[in-house]
Formats: C-alpha cells, structure tokens, sequence
C-alpha cells in the first residue's frame, strides 16, 4: 500500500502548517492527493515557505490558535479527519526562555487541546503527535536515547515537551482504550531537522543563510555542538509511513517512535558550515564565544524502533542532506516563486525515487 492509496481523497488536518515542517508535509500531502485543512494561527515566519508555494490556494485554512479548545472542538467535529498531523508548536529553544509562558501554553494545552477533542470523536481518526528530542533527560550519554528512556527536558521547551508526551500517555490510558475505541494515537520525536524553507530564528541554517543572501558573515553561536542532523524530508516521510502503518496495525496505538539519523551522522555545526561551503562558494562565518543560555552539547537519538516496526531507516547521507538544503536556498535567493515550488516538488520527488 503505497502513500497515495493510503491519503488520496481522505481527509487530513495539520496543525501548524504554515511553519517549517508542516509547509513540507501539507505540500506532500496536496501532492499525493489528500483533502488537507490547516490549522495554524499565524504565518510564523517572513519569509515563509508556506506562502512562497501558495499553499493556501491548494487547500483549507484556518487561523485558529491551537489554544482555543472550543474551536478545535468545533473543526474536529465538523470536518471529521481521517488523519491528524499535530505540529502547532512554540518549536525554538532560546524564544521559551523569553516567552516561556506561550511556549508552555502552546506545547502542552495545546496538545491536551487535541486530545480533548478526540474525546467527542466517533470517527477512526489516525492522530500523528509531534513532539521532540528534547523531551528526554539529557545526560550527554552516547547511546541514542530509545523510546522508553525516561523524560526529563531542562529548558522550558524541552520541558514542555516531555510534559507534553506525559499527557498524551495520560490521556491514551484513560479515553482511548477501550475496545470500541476510534482514535489511534502516537507520538513522535524527531531530530535536529534542516532544509528549504526554514527562516526560523536562532537557528543555525537559517541564521546563515539570512547573512549568506547579503553577502555577509555569519555569527556561530556554539562551533562544537553535536547534533544529529537530518533533513525534513527524512522526517515528514516518517509521519507519513507511521500513519499508513497504524491504519494497517492498530497495535501501534499509544506508542512512541524517534525519527533520527544514524548516529554517525552526528556531526559538529562546523562539520555542517564546512559541508555547505562546498555547494556555495561565496558564503563566510565567525565564532562568537558568549552564549546566553545553556545549550546541550550532545543529542542522539536510537531509531531501532523504527526501523523495525516501520520499515523506516535515514536515506540521505550528510552530504545528500546538506546538497538538498542549500540547493534549495540558492533557488530561493533567485527570488523566483514558480522556480521556488518547482525546487520544492522536485526534492520530494528525489527523496521518494530514494525510497
């Protein structure tokens, strides 16, 4: 059963769809056919990959704060999903520590929000939850965190997150497990994720090429981070495959999974600086040694899980994923927005060739 078969006229909610990730997974989704309705309260970025492929010309939309329990309630009830992808997120590290009030408020009500509006669901509905790496304790092991290690996020996204996942246990052992039950539930928690289309800030891709586009240097906040880079795609393909396989095995219900590359893939922010120079020539950075905040050094995540229940394994080397990334910022510094979806759709068809 491939991804067409499976989401081909059903319908799907995404929320957060105007972000970084979920602009990926609603093209994709548009592209294999799905009657998608997004739910995000904002445009978050300027600029944004959301409006640059005019994505809300291809869909449904609706600006409602994930926040606002009465009008989830209202538009899971009247639209009745197939799927739901959960993405609405307050997703940066440095901005929960100035605005850690939202960010606690948007991670986790907004995702008992979710859950509390399943509740009155008598649809099968196939709810896909993002959360984070970062929900785990971190204690710099070098073992990849596995799914049932235990939480424990220090930063208040991190916090938030790991809260987040508690709840999604909570409310699996208490409203959907029964028999009769319609709503199939599982969280997700994904890696460091690059590539086209991000303009988040306080993050490293982004950061650079804002800089690289004016032919200036780029500020390096923490050249000796580790973090298991991987390009979106790698992960927009795991909620998607994670979705397909839960509506062949409902066992994979209140489950978890990570979506991570393979561990030696765990490179330093220069390795990713020197990889990027090699596909645009023209770029330059510097070390800043002060940091504000405290930032983990080391962050791997074990994707065995998903490789054997979900036949789902990283695909792009560190190169392939650095290539993908750049490419796609180089097109966009052409200021071409025909040029900009085109280079959109093309990656997704390179990585399904892949697959």
């Amino acid at each position: 059963m491939n991804l067409e078969k499976v989401f081909k006229n059903k319908k799907v909610i995404v929320t957060g769809h105007t972000g970084f990730k979920g602009s990926w997974l609603t093209l994709w989704l548009t592209e294999i056919g799905a009657n998608v309705l997004g739910i995000s309260k904002n445009i978050p970025t300027k600029p944004s990959h959301y409006e640059l492929l005019d994505l809300g010309k291809k869909i449904k939309s609706k600006k409602i704060d994930i926040q606002n329990l009465n009008k989830i309630k209202r538009i899971i009830k009247k639209f009745k999903p197939d799927f739901i992808f959960h993405l609405a997120a307050q997703s940066i590290v440095r901005k929960s520590y100035t605005n850690t009030i939202e960010t606690w408020k948007t991670n986790l009500m907004g995702t008992v929000n979710i859950l509390e509006s399943l509740k009155e669901n008598k649809k099968e509905t196939i709810t896909i939850i993002i959360t984070s790496d970062k929900c785990y304790k971190n204690i710099e092991t070098k073992k990849g965190y596995k799914e049932n290690d235990i939480l424990g996020g220090e930063d208040p996204y991190g916090a938030s997150k790991s809260a987040a996942e508690i709840a999604i246990n909570s409310y699996i052992k208490s409203f959907f497990n029964k028999k009769n039950n319609k709503n199939f539930i599982v969280s997700t928690r994904a890696g460091n994720v690059i590539g086209g289309g991000d303009w988040s800030d306080n993050r490293l891709i982004p950061d650079c090429i804002k800089s690289w586009i004016k032919k200036r240097t780029a500020k390096i906040r923490n050249p000796e981070s580790t973090r298991p880079w991987q390009h979106v795609l790698e992960v927009i393909y795991g909620y998607l495959l994670l979705a397909k396989k839960i509506k062949l095995n409902k066992k994979l219900h209140g489950q978890s999974f990570n979506f991570g590359p393979n561990m030696r893939y765990n490179f330093k922010v220069l390795d990713v600086l020197n990889k990027s120079k090699l596909f645009w020539k023209d770029i330059d950075w510097k070390i800043e040694k002060k940091t504000s905040f405290k930032e983990n050094i080391l962050l791997n995540l074990n994707n065995a899980k998903a490789k054997k229940y979900l036949n789902w394994k990283p695909i792009l080397s560190f190169q392939k994923t650095v290539k993908l990334t750049i490419d796609w910022y180089k097109c966009y510094s052409l200021k071409n927005k025909r040029l900009i979806f085109k280079k959109s759709i093309d990656q997704i068809k390179i990585y399904t060739r892949l697959i």
